[in-house]
Protein backbone atom coordinates (compact mmCIF):
# COMPACT_ATOMS: atom_id res chain seq x y z
CA UNK A 1 0.00 0.00 0.00
CA UNK A 2 1.57 3.28 -1.06
CA UNK A 3 0.91 6.64 0.52
CA UNK A 4 -0.54 9.54 -1.46
CA UNK A 5 1.89 12.06 -2.89
CA UNK A 6 3.11 14.96 -0.77
CA UNK A 7 1.68 18.27 -1.86
CA UNK A 8 2.14 21.94 -1.08
CA UNK A 9 -0.53 23.34 -3.40
CA UNK A 10 -3.71 24.96 -2.05
CA UNK A 11 -6.37 22.57 -0.88
CA UNK A 12 -9.64 22.38 -2.77
CA UNK A 13 -12.39 20.88 -0.73
CA UNK A 14 -14.39 21.29 2.43
CA UNK A 15 -14.01 24.33 4.64
CA UNK A 16 -12.51 22.26 7.47
CA UNK A 17 -9.82 20.83 5.19
CA UNK A 18 -8.91 24.31 4.00
CA UNK A 19 -8.76 25.47 7.61
CA UNK A 20 -6.39 22.59 8.45
CA UNK A 21 -4.27 23.63 5.44
CA UNK A 22 -4.09 27.21 6.73
CA UNK A 23 -3.15 26.03 10.22
CA UNK A 24 -0.41 23.78 8.82
CA UNK A 25 1.03 26.55 6.66
CA UNK A 26 0.93 29.05 9.57
CA UNK A 27 2.89 26.53 11.67
CA UNK A 28 5.57 26.39 8.97
CA UNK A 29 4.70 23.02 7.44
CA UNK A 30 5.11 23.65 3.71
CA UNK A 31 4.41 20.14 2.39
CA UNK A 32 2.53 17.14 3.74
CA UNK A 33 0.61 14.11 2.56
CA UNK A 34 -2.95 14.61 1.38
CA UNK A 35 -4.19 12.26 4.11
CA UNK A 36 -2.92 14.48 6.95
CA UNK A 37 -5.91 16.88 6.97
CA UNK A 38 -8.30 13.93 6.93
CA UNK A 39 -6.47 12.27 9.82
CA UNK A 40 -6.51 15.51 11.81
CA UNK A 41 -10.21 16.04 11.10
CA UNK A 42 -10.97 12.47 12.19
CA UNK A 43 -9.02 12.97 15.41
CA UNK A 44 -10.77 16.30 16.11
CA UNK A 45 -14.18 14.76 15.43
CA UNK A 46 -13.58 11.78 17.72
CA UNK A 47 -12.07 13.96 20.45
CA UNK A 48 -14.98 16.44 20.34
CA UNK A 49 -17.55 13.65 20.28
CA UNK A 50 -15.92 12.01 23.31
CA UNK A 51 -15.84 15.36 25.16
CA UNK A 52 -19.54 16.00 24.50
CA UNK A 53 -20.46 12.48 25.65
CA UNK A 54 -18.38 12.82 28.83
CA UNK A 55 -19.85 16.26 29.50
CA UNK A 56 -23.36 14.84 29.15
CA UNK A 57 -22.53 12.03 31.59
CA UNK A 58 -21.13 14.53 34.12
CA UNK A 59 -24.18 16.78 33.74
CA UNK A 60 -26.61 13.90 34.23
CA UNK A 61 -24.66 12.65 37.24
CA UNK A 62 -24.56 16.03 38.97
CA UNK A 63 -27.95 17.53 38.08
CA UNK A 64 -30.17 14.67 36.86
CA UNK A 65 -31.34 13.49 33.47
CA UNK A 66 -32.41 15.81 30.67
CA UNK A 67 -30.34 18.80 31.76
CA UNK A 68 -28.20 20.85 29.38
CA UNK A 69 -24.41 20.67 29.47
CA UNK A 70 -22.72 23.49 31.39
CA UNK A 71 -19.28 25.01 30.98
CA UNK A 72 -18.14 23.28 34.19
CA UNK A 73 -19.13 19.91 32.74
CA UNK A 74 -17.09 20.58 29.60
CA UNK A 75 -14.08 21.74 31.67
CA UNK A 76 -14.29 18.59 33.78
CA UNK A 77 -14.50 16.43 30.63
CA UNK A 78 -11.50 18.21 29.08
CA UNK A 79 -9.45 17.82 32.29
CA UNK A 80 -10.39 14.16 32.49
CA UNK A 81 -9.53 13.56 28.84
CA UNK A 82 -6.19 15.38 29.12
CA UNK A 83 -5.22 13.39 32.21
CA UNK A 84 -6.30 10.11 30.62
CA UNK A 85 -5.33 10.36 26.95
CA UNK A 86 -2.48 12.83 26.66
CA UNK A 87 0.48 11.93 28.80
CA UNK A 88 3.71 13.80 28.57
CA UNK A 89 7.20 12.45 28.96
CA UNK A 90 8.44 11.77 32.48
CA UNK A 91 10.36 14.57 34.20
CA UNK A 92 14.05 14.92 33.41
CA UNK A 93 15.04 14.41 37.08
CA UNK A 94 13.20 11.09 37.19
CA UNK A 95 14.94 9.87 34.02
CA UNK A 96 18.34 10.97 35.37
CA UNK A 97 17.70 9.09 38.60
CA UNK A 98 16.77 5.93 36.68
CA UNK A 99 19.84 6.28 34.47
CA UNK A 100 22.24 6.67 37.40
CA UNK A 101 20.67 3.70 39.16
CA UNK A 102 20.98 1.57 36.02
CA UNK A 103 24.54 2.72 35.30
CA UNK A 104 25.83 1.93 38.81
CA UNK A 105 26.44 -1.66 37.77
CA UNK A 106 29.35 -1.68 35.31
CA UNK A 107 29.24 -3.67 32.12
CA UNK A 108 31.26 -6.91 32.11
CA UNK A 109 34.77 -6.68 30.74
CA UNK A 110 35.31 -7.82 27.18
CA UNK A 111 37.35 -11.00 27.13
CA UNK A 112 40.22 -10.95 24.64
CA UNK A 113 39.45 -13.59 22.02
CA UNK A 114 39.56 -14.15 18.30
CA UNK A 115 36.60 -14.39 16.02
CA UNK A 116 33.05 -13.25 16.22
CA UNK A 117 31.86 -12.17 19.67
CA UNK A 118 28.39 -13.51 20.36
CA UNK A 119 26.25 -13.29 23.48
CA UNK A 120 25.84 -16.39 25.66
CA UNK A 121 24.22 -19.33 23.89
CA UNK A 122 20.93 -19.00 25.75
CA UNK A 123 20.45 -15.58 24.07
CA UNK A 124 21.44 -16.72 20.56
CA UNK A 125 18.77 -17.82 18.12
CA UNK A 126 21.07 -20.24 16.33
CA UNK A 127 19.90 -23.42 18.07
CA UNK A 128 17.55 -25.74 16.17
CA UNK A 129 13.95 -25.53 17.32
CA UNK A 130 13.09 -29.09 16.39
CA UNK A 131 14.07 -32.61 17.42
CA UNK A 132 13.70 -35.60 15.16
CA UNK A 133 11.99 -38.66 16.63
CA UNK A 134 15.26 -40.57 16.40
CA UNK A 135 17.01 -37.94 18.51
CA UNK A 136 14.22 -37.96 21.06
CA UNK A 137 14.58 -41.73 21.39
CA UNK A 138 18.29 -41.34 22.07
CA UNK A 139 17.53 -38.66 24.61
CA UNK A 140 15.06 -40.98 26.34
CA UNK A 141 17.22 -44.10 26.14
CA UNK A 142 20.97 -44.28 26.04
CA UNK A 143 21.02 -47.04 23.38
CA UNK A 144 22.80 -46.59 20.07
CA UNK A 145 20.94 -46.65 16.79
CA UNK A 146 20.93 -49.89 14.85
CA UNK A 147 23.00 -50.00 11.71
CA UNK A 148 19.89 -49.76 9.51
CA UNK A 149 19.21 -46.14 10.48
CA UNK A 150 21.80 -44.11 8.69
CA UNK A 151 22.33 -40.36 8.57
CA UNK A 152 22.29 -40.24 4.76
CA UNK A 153 18.61 -41.29 4.70
CA UNK A 154 16.03 -38.52 4.30
CA UNK A 155 13.83 -38.07 7.39
CA UNK A 156 10.10 -38.30 6.93
CA UNK A 157 7.64 -35.78 8.32
CA UNK A 158 6.63 -38.26 11.00
CA UNK A 159 10.27 -38.31 12.21
CA UNK A 160 10.31 -34.58 12.94
CA UNK A 161 8.41 -33.00 15.82
CA UNK A 162 8.54 -29.42 16.96
CA UNK A 163 10.24 -28.63 20.23
CA UNK A 164 8.12 -26.65 22.71
CA UNK A 165 9.31 -23.11 23.21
Amino acid sequence: MSSPPVTDEPVKGPKDARLIHLIMSSLGVPAYSQTVPLQLLTFAHRYTQQLVQDSQVYAEHSRGTGVPISVEDVRLAVASQVNHSFTGPPPKEFLLELATERNRKPLPQIQPSYGLRLPPEKYCLTQPNWISSNESRTLDTTQDFPEESRMDEEPTTSDIKEEPR
